[in-house]
């Protein structure tokens, strides 16, 4: 069951292309020639875009594999790029890596950080560039990473070193967070809420299930940063699923968006929305118009399905044999003088 463009575009602004071959991921991310995933295993491969071949399109290899200390799935790898870092969270652990090497950080440097749940990176400072590579680490501005335990949030500062900051009692705990500079949104069993660090105080905002039977609901919550201090979140009604805007004071802003299903996760890549939804294909929404302008099919050629969707923040790479069949003459209005 899915949506049909009510106002599609000329040219599709999204286009489905396998990567990588099978390899047990769990999860991955996306920078530059790089692609880092991580295995159900507890494995961490890096592949790079390599022309091997001078008459063969560029494709992503291997070029190194390790495996945590504890052999356990990766659940989520977070990409620092200004910092050169890697945060891998496995087994209620956030471990530490280099970038791009992905060496991982003796732990006499930094220690990997126990019993999380979930954990949140501020989304501007995912955003920031890597600095040349002779920068020293020392010298880079910090990134802040909320960590979201049982029953509280335990808030760092990373840079060469790992700085303790505060802790915030969250006595409901949280299963999702997602941050934009002091504020924090997060869900926990039954709700939605908003977080403000810097006064330590809790909005909450809606439930995840509207449904007159909210205890039988089973899908997962899920949270996008679509803006400074601006979230999206998900809620369902019972037939259908509502995205809602809301600003850090937790007023709604913007548009609503509505699913036939419940989405997977949703993430954001501006102007767009992208949602995964169930039957495994990808719905796009204009985040201005709030109307649908795409729908991605699921793939034929692949038995297992996706398990999520990743926004690469920093860009990537990706060997296409369709961009000359894409090109094409367009009319350009000029004004004299």
């Amino acid at each position: 069951m899915t949506s049909a463009p009510t106002k599609p575009v000329d040219v599709p602004p999204f286009q489905l292309q396998k990567l990588i071959s099978q390899c047990n991921a769990r999860c991955a991310q996306a920078m530059g020639s790089e692609i880092y995933v991580g295995t159900s295993n507890g494995e961490l491969i890096r592949f790079a875009l390599q022309a091997d071949d001078p008459k063969a399109l560029e494709s992503y290899s291997i070029i190194s594999r390790q495996s945590l200390p504890n052999d356990k799935p990766v659940d989520e790898i977070v990409l620092l790029p200004s910092i050169f870092r890697a945060l891998v969270l496995s087994d209620h652990q956030i471990h530490f890596y280099t970038l791009p090497a992905l060496d991982a950080v003796p732990h006499h440097v930094i220690k990997p950080i126990r019993h999380v749940v979930t954990f949140a990176v501020d989304q501007t400072h995912l955003r920031r560039r890597a600095p040349p590579p002779s920068v020293p680490v020392s010298s880079l501005e910090p990134v802040d990473v909320c960590v979201i335990k049982r029953s509280a949030i335990a808030m760092y500062s990373l840079r060469e070193r790992l700085f303790y900051q505060k802790e915030i009692p969250l006595p409901e705990g949280a299963t999702l967070a997602r941050r934009s500079g002091q504020f924090l949104c997060i869900a926990d069993r039954s709700k939605y809420s908003i977080v403000d660090l810097a006064n330590a105080s809790l909005t909450p905002l809606m439930p995840l299930s509207q449904a007159p039977e909210p205890s039988g609901f089973t899908g997962a919550p899920g949270i996008c940063v679509t803006g400074d201090g601006e979230f999206l979140f998900l809620s369902w009604t019972g037939t259908s699923t509502l995205g809602v805007f809301i600003n850090s004071s937790g007023d709604p802003v913007r548009g609503t968006l509505e699913w036939p299903a419940h989405p997977r996760n949703v993430v954001l890549d501006y102007p767009y929305v992208a949602a995964l939804l169930p039957n495994r294909t990808v719905e796009i929404h204009s985040i201005e118009t709030q109307g649908i302008v795409q729908v991605l099919p699921a793939p034929h050629d692949d038995a297992e399905p996706r398990v999520a969707l990743v926004a690469a923040l920093s860009g990537y790479l990706v060997p296409s044999t369709q961009k000359s069949e894409k090109m094409r003459k367009v009319p350009v209005g000029l004004l004299r003088g």
